[in-house]
């Protein structure tokens, strides 16, 4: 059988010290935190549920991030 794949390492950061952050702020701090891909999305947007390692989400309200989530 074979093993199963190893998961990129992605930055160990608190994304709760995202939320009430400037959209373009948390975004250029996301990435210098090396986050492969960052997305804004506004309140109420579906979204796919599929998990990417690398990836921080950002729902952004009236240009601030209201909340942040990982994959």
């Amino acid at each position: 059988m074979a093993s199963l794949p190893t998961p990129p390492a992605q930055p160990d950061d608190d994304t709760d010290a995202y939320v009430g952050l400037a959209s373009d702020a948390a975004d250029r701090q996301a990435r210098s935190r090396g986050w492969d891909t960052v997305r804004a999305v506004p309140p109420g947007t579906f979204l796919t549920m599929e998990f990417r390692h690398g990836r921080i989400n950002f729902q952004v309200e009236d240009g601030t991030v209201t909340r942040c989530w990982v994959g």
